[in-house]
């Protein structure tokens, strides 16, 4: 445990806030799973490199989301630590058996599809399906992470939005992600380049999703709505639209801004950022309407 307390100190703070803040606008970005920092204590205890535990990291969506929240007002919530070390978009106890050792405690989901796949909040597996760990976990130490990144990383970001909310009437929460360009051919049967989840329609008005959709169509990019890729639990916990909080994740493939083998940038990057922030002054043109709705409805 003690090796566990000296690699979780190596993400404090576990999260940054780039851009606004207050929010200048209605939007809040979000980039959950572009954290970088690999600690020796944590590669040590894996049975892969710290190159293959990237293969579960949204490289770089932090820098393309990050005009996006310059040009917009907009605050931009990053995390610090690796989607491989702890993934706060799941549940804050979807913890999975086969990983941890101890009795599992009240409340905790391990029954979900995703802990069956291996990604649970502690992920056990990278990729298609590379065990991470050398051996099982001590339940304390996936109650650790949950306490200090996961929990606060959702309050960070509950706060946002409540800012938002409060000086502009409605929030809308853009939360971006990547996925490998091979990954919806697999899943959709079909090449896509975008894809926007809104839980069908229950984390946020569809004319948000709509706007955003169609800003990424105009580019020319394939995109699809939900399928395959919904959004996860932030999107579940944080989008409320008929409260006024709105929240779409958006899954962008890999290979248009880098190379997905170097991970490195290539001449894509920049047309993929301008994209992203048109999409999200398409989104931020479509909530004034959304505003005024809620505002009839009630």
């Amino acid at each position: 445990m003690a090796d566990e307390i000296d690699t979780l100190a190596r993400f404090d703070p576990p999260f940054e806030i780039l851009g606004a803040v207050p929010a200048r606008s209605p939007l809040v970005l979000g980039s959950p799973h572009s954290g970088s920092i690999y600690p020796p204590d944590f590669v040590a205890a894996s049975r892969l490199d710290a190159a293959t535990l990237r293969r579960s990291e949204d490289c770089h969506v932090d820098a393309l989301a990050a005009p996006a929240a310059a040009a917009l007002g907009a605050p931009l919530l990053r995390a610090r630590f690796p989607r491989a070390f702890l993934d706060v978009n799941r549940e804050p106890f979807e913890f999975d058996p086969y990983l941890f050792e101890g009795e599992m405690p009240p409340g905790a989901n391990t029954r979900s599809l995703r802990v069956a796949g291996g990604l649970g909040v502690v992920p056990r597996v990278v990729g298609e399906g590379l065990e991470i760990y050398r051996r099982r976990l001590p339940l304390s130490v996936g109650m650790a992470r949950v306490e200090r990144l996961h929990l606060p990383y959702h309050a960070a970001l509950e706060s946002l939005l409540a800012q938002a909310r409060a000086l502009h009437g409605a929030a809308a929460l853009i939360d971006c992600h990547s996925m490998p360009s091979a990954a919806t051919t697999k899943a959709a049967g079909r090449r896509l380049d975008v894809v926007i989840g809104d839980r069908f329609g229950a984390s946020a008005d569809g004319g948000l999703a709509a706007a955003v959709e169609s800003s990424f169509a105009a580019e020319g990019l394939r995109t699809a709505r939900n399928k395959p890729y919904a959004g996860g639990y932030v999107t579940e916990r944080h989008g409320r639209p008929e409260a006024g909080l709105h929240a779409i994740q958006i899954e962008i493939s890999r290979d248009l801004y880098m190379d997905e083998r170097s991970l490195t940038p290539h001449s894509g990057f920049p047309l993929v950022a301008a994209a992203l922030l048109r999409a999200c002054k398409a989104g931020l043109a479509a909530l004034p309407g959304l505003v005024a709705a809620r505002a009839a409805a009630e």
